[in-house]
């Protein structure tokens, strides 16, 4: 009995291992622009975040250009040390739009990300999607505006009408079910084996 509890605890910890690393090899891949968080509150006002990987081996990101999408507005920045900002807008004062933003004068190293931070929000419901263009001090420039499959794919922000406690899975919540499963199955057989100890 002790033989198949062992087998069956090291069976649960080469899954949860697995699944693990299928995540983390998930993350790594994904390494493009991203606005975030990814699924947000319709008309709620919140931080949201710009990260721009630096992925050219020779050469720093100098310059990162934000098309902000219809119907999502933004109502200040985070300042960033190093950089400078310049926006883009329609309408004046507490009426401005803004459509673009432009960060310019840093120098992002290979492997790491340009952060930048604003408060924000989107007006409706829907999925709305950011274009971000990327500059590096070679002169080469990276548009973060592709489909999902491509590998430059642009940012996208999903906007709902209410944040509830259910609905998304991620890969922590699959882990842990299944790890849920597997300790009741272990459970069950130290039970039965209990048993038959005392007949």
């Amino acid at each position: 009995m002790q033989l198949i509890q062992s087998r069956a605890q090291r069976a649960c910890g080469a899954l949860v291992l697995s699944l693990g690393l299928t995540g983390l090899a998930a993350a790594q891949a994904s390494a493009h622009a991203e606005v975030g968080p990814p699924t947000v509150q319709k008309g709620a006002s919140q931080m949201f975040t710009v990260a721009v990987p630096t992925e050219d081996a020779k050469a720093t990101t100098t310059q990162i250009v934000l098309t902000v999408p219809a119907g999502f507005s933004i109502d200040s920045f985070e300042a960033e040390p190093g950089w400078k900002r310049s926006v883009q807008s329609t309408g004046s004062g507490e009426e401005a739009v803004i459509q673009k933003v432009t960060w310019t004068g840093g120098k992002t190293p290979t492997g790491e990300d340009s952060v930048f931070r604003f408060l924000g929000q989107p007006a409706k419901s829907g999925v709305y999607t950011f274009g971000v263009q990327q500059t590096y001090s070679t002169g080469k420039i990276v548009d973060w505006s592709g489909p999902e499959s491509s590998d430059t794919p642009a940012p996208v922000v999903k906007a709902v009408s209410s944040i509830g406690g259910g609905g998304s899975s991620s890969t922590l919540g699959v882990i842990a079910l299944i790890v849920a499963a597997l300790a009741l199955v272990l459970g069950l057989v130290g039970l039965a084996g209990g048993r038959r100890s005392l007949t």
